[in-house]
């Protein structure tokens, strides 16, 4: 890979993906380009940048899927599913009691370990959620990801990384060497494709936002206006869930840390959402990502 290649590249991956790549990263996108021109039938990453610059869109959209697609396991990091359970969904049983639904947006959902491990803890909390509306909305930049996170089918490998054995067999049909999680867990979570760069607000709005280990790509001024907007489509006292590595301290005041409870944030008011107003905002565009 040639230095003006690799150039064309970072500005396309930045353009198109919000994704800031240093001058020294040429390792990273030779691991995940190389294979990607072998599937193409190319020489290498020199001839798929050709490609691009003649005006193969498709070859433009499966480089920068091959650029974000994360990793992603069950239950990740732990903490945040903790603060779920014990501190969001406490507070958010009460607080909206009198219209009973809630709102959850997984952004950069990937192919679906974090919705699902969302409506698991969900579903664990049984009799509490009885005539409540629950909806949960993942999103994330690549098609095929999504169509990974719609089936629900997962490799030995897969749940065994983060899954209790409990929620496997509880949630779970093996069939072979994959295990397919359920019907009624696969019917919780609506998928729509996204890119954090454009309007998101067509969404509606939230109650959660989970937007974890996404934002680190990104450069400053990449992240604060992503925070801005975010914050737009949170209703004034939900909930914003980061990754372990992202914070919007020393970034933005439009959100505030929660206390004794890393990696959790809530509106500051400057742009928050009106929770009378989410209240009878139309969930018609949500729906359409079913």
């Amino acid at each position: 890979m040639t230095p003006p290649d690799y150039e064309y590249l970072r500005k396309l991956l930045k353009d198109h993906s919000g994704l800031d790549l240093s001058a020294d990263k040429q390792y990273l996108i030779e691991s995940r380009l190389l294979p990607l021109s072998r599937k193409c039938g190319v020489s290498g990453i020199g001839e798929l940048v050709q490609k691009m610059k003649g005006g193969s869109s498709s070859i433009t959209v499966q480089v920068v899927e091959a650029m974000t697609t994360n990793e992603t396991f069950f239950f990740r990091d732990k903490v945040p599913f903790e603060h779920f359970r014990d501190t969001i969904m406490p507070e958010l049983l009460k607080a909206r009691a009198s219209r009973r639904s809630i709102r959850i947006w997984c952004a950069a959902g990937s192919t679906g370990q974090e919705p699902y491990s969302l409506a698991m803890s969900l579903k664990e909390m049984g009799a509490a959620l009885a005539g409540w509306r629950i909806e949960i909305i993942a999103t994330d930049l690549s098609q095929e990801v999504l169509e990974k996170s719609k089936s629900g089918v997962y490799s030995q490998f897969e749940v065994q990384r983060g899954l209790p054995i409990q929620l496997l067999v509880k949630y779970f049909k093996q069939n072979g060497e994959l295990w397919q999680i359920s019907p009624e867990l696969r019917g919780m979570v609506q998928h729509r494709q996204l890119n954090l760069l454009h309007d998101f607000s067509q969404l509606g709005t939230f109650d959660v936002i989970f937007c974890r280990n996404v934002l680190i790509y990104f450069d400053q001024e990449t992240k604060i206006n992503i925070f801005g907007r975010l914050a737009k489509t949170m209703e004034g006292d939900g909930f914003l869930v980061l990754g372990a590595a992202e914070t919007v301290v020393g970034l933005t005041d439009v959100f505030k840390p929660f206390p004794d409870r890393r990696g959790l944030y809530r509106p500051s008011g400057a742009c928050a959402a009106s929770p009378q107003g989410a209240a009878a905002m139309p969930k018609i565009a949500a729906m359409a990502g079913r």
